[in-house]
């Protein structure tokens, strides 16, 4: 019985000493901005840690002190406020908004991003403001974009409709100046939750032309009405952004488990699934669950689907949406 009860604390340990490492973590990386103070409650955190390690007896007495300081520190980190007022990098720097007529059919949205690009960094800004009608939308398809490895993509969501070009919205991390994009400090407080409504010219084509990305762009099978209900969630969730900021979180609140959330709040059905974290094969867990148009095997729809080049040669010509589209599968 001792043996047991020795190893099932042992194994209780482990997430213990992880929660101790995370608290140490989120005081060093969004605790004080003056690396001195931050590095001297980090001594005295991991301090606490120690004595209580060392000290308190029973040992499970202990990992449940190490817990109890830990969740402190985590009634401390929820505490920290997102903001809407910091100095935003340009492309970020305008918030959308979207206002619905009291018809429920039309919608105007503003800070529609259409910048004109150089290059990743130089850029002509442009925000445009578009109305729209629902009654036209005719489907909504899905990109995945690869800047490295296959595991892992940049999930947008674009609409179409039968009387003007498509709208997409790309679910990213609102950065500063001087800020980049950190797959650890993802984990933590650090970057604002930021919904990119553009121009398919705009934010496809930065990411293949510039940004030396590869992207794959899917029709998916749902069907308008429900399409429109997304759409709405979207543009209701923007806008709400726009005067309540939320923060972006790497595991829970990214491009693509925050779509999750989006089609579920919008009255949909999305199974977890191991491949919403590693969404590089979301095309797959897709195409498994009838949720692509088309019904090709997933490798010869992958090879077709790749619109990379189609976006590089396209460049800013107006018909872009229309160019990159040419010979898709549907």
């Amino acid at each position: 019985m001792k043996a047991i009860r020795g190893i099932g604390l042992g194994l209780l340990s482990i997430p213990v000493f992880g929660y101790c490492l995370w608290a140490l973590a989120a005081v060093w990386i969004d605790g004080p901005s003056a690396r001195p103070v931050a590095g001297a409650l980090c001594a005295v955190l991991a301090l606490a840690f120690l004595v209580c390690l060392v000290r308190v007896r029973p040992y499970r007495r202990a990992l449940l002190a190490l817990a109890a300081l830990s969740a402190g520190v985590m009634l401390w980190w929820f505490s920290i406020p997102p903001s809407n007022d910091r100095d935003w990098l340009p492309d970020v720097a305008q918030t959308p908004r979207a206002k619905f007529d009291a018809d429920g059919h039309h919608v105007t949205v503003s800070n529609i991003r259409n910048f004109t690009y150089r290059s990743e960094t130089d850029s002509d800004p442009h925000w445009d403001t578009r109305s729209f009608d629902l009654d036209k939308l005719t489907g909504v398809d899905l990109f995945l974009s690869f800047w490295g490895p296959t595991l892992y993509a940049h999930t947008i969501l674009s609409w179409e409709f039968s009387d003007q070009p498509p709208l997409a919205v790309s679910i990213e991390t609102r950065k500063e100046k001087g800020e980049s994009y950190s797959a650890l400090l993802g984990f933590f407080r650090q970057y604002e939750l930021y919904f990119v409504v553009a121009d398919e010219r705009d934010v496809i084509g930065v990411r293949d032309r510039f940004r030396g990305e590869h992207t794959y762009l899917y029709r998916l099978s749902a069907p308008p009405a429900n399409a429109r209900r997304l759409l709405v969630d979207y543009l209701t969730a923007a806008d709400d952004l726009a005067v309540h900021p939320q923060w972006y979180n790497a595991l829970t609140q990214n491009c693509t488990t925050s779509i999750r959330n989006r089609v579920i709040h919008a009255g949909g059905q999305v199974p977890l699934s191991w491949k919403l974290l590693l969404n590089g094969q979301i095309d797959e867990l897709l195409s498994e669950r009838g949720s692509l148009k088309s019904k090709l095997p997933i490798a010869e729809l992958r090879a077709k689907s790749e619109v990379t080049e189609k976006a590089k040669a396209a460049g800013d010509s107006p018909d872009f949406s229309a160019q990159i589209r040419v010979g898709l599968p549907d």
